[in-house]
């Protein structure tokens, strides 16, 4: 047994977790999970170009490992809607991306799902606001572009430290296997998340593309310094 089996068996991950987000396609979901993803993220936005239906995204999640959590990704939708494609899709977690009030956060956490929260630097929720939401997790990017989301644009990844504190963080926005150790020293995430700059076009994810940036963050994870912090398991 390597080391990275046995420090997964203890729960501590070797290096921050991978999510990848956008999928569309069984084949492609297959390959991410094979290729060291630790979660799978589904769209459930009609205005984004990786938007999935509930069969669509139900097929591909009975496809993949039952260690790789499915991850349902919504914007400002009600809680029977997100239940609705919990319970259908068989998801295990779902990221709020929107401007969800911390009571829909608190009664989602009550139904044994993995919450993440979406909060956003230069947008709204802040990352001031964070002590609102009681989530598992904090996903954190800047709020430009059209769509919500990082839209593969860099921001300063340091104003997430203090977030960092608090709770376990995703961090997302730009991310590449070129930056990617830069990002991971700058607020030290427990999780990073990528979409666009694996892809071959919207929904399509590129398997070279995918090695390269999971092989770039098992790089930038190693410790970069003797006191590194222990990361915290997520997915």
């Amino acid at each position: 047994m390597d080391t990275n089996d046995q420090q997964n068996i203890k729960g501590t991950p070797s290096r921050p977790q991978v999510k990848i987000c956008g999928l569309t396609r069984v084949d492609e979901a297959l390959e991410c999970a094979e290729l060291g993803a630790d979660a799978i993220g589904f769209v459930f936005f009609p205005k984004s170009p990786r938007n999935v239906t509930d069969d669509q995204a139900k097929e591909i999640i009975t496809a993949l490992p039952v260690d790789v959590k499915k991850v349902g990704v919504f914007v400002n939708e009600s809680f029977s809607y997100i239940m609705h494609k919990v319970e259908h899709c068989r998801l295990n977690a779902v990221q709020l991306h929107g401007q969800e009030l911390p009571e829909l956060v608190k009664r989602l956490s009550g139904e044994d799902l993995i919450v993440i929260k979406a909060l956003f630097s230069g947008g709204k929720p802040s990352f001031e606001e964070a002590p609102q939401y009681d989530a598992s997790a904090y996903l954190v990017e800047c709020a430009k572009g059209m769509l919500p989301g990082g839209n593969a644009m860099t921001w300063n990844w340091k104003e997430a430290g203090n977030v960092n504190d608090r709770c376990p963080l995703v961090l997302a926005g730009g991310l590449s296997p070129e930056n990617i150790r830069e990002a991971i020293a700058s607020c030290m995430p427990d999780a990073v998340d990528i979409s666009s700059c694996v892809e071959k076009s919207p929904g399509r994810k590129d398997p070279g593309k995918v090695k390269s940036f999971v092989d770039a963050v098992s790089q930038a994870g190693k410790p970069l310094k003797a006191d590194r912090k222990k990361l915290r398991r997520i997915f």
